[in-house]
């Protein structure tokens, strides 16, 4: 592949991440407007589900790990 086609196909990718980025940007905030609820109405419940998430949040992180390896 020559550099130029390599250089398009890289910029296309980029923006295309640049998107995935502002996307995920404002899913945070809305994930964290839930967070802010549920920790209002139920404290002790909010906690326990978060940090299940939190669990399988570092399950995925360690299967990340090892494909990165």
């Amino acid at each position: 592949m020559d550099k130029k086609k390599k250089l398009k196909i890289v910029k296309k990718k980029l923006k295309i991440l640049d998107k995935i980025q502002n996307v995920r940007s404002k899913n945070n905030v809305k994930w964290m407007d839930l967070c802010r609820l549920a920790i209002t109405l139920d404290p002790i419940k909010a906690s326990k589900i978060l940090t299940a998430i939190n669990k399988f949040d570092t399950k995925i992180n360690n299967l990340v790990k090892t494909l990165t390896k």
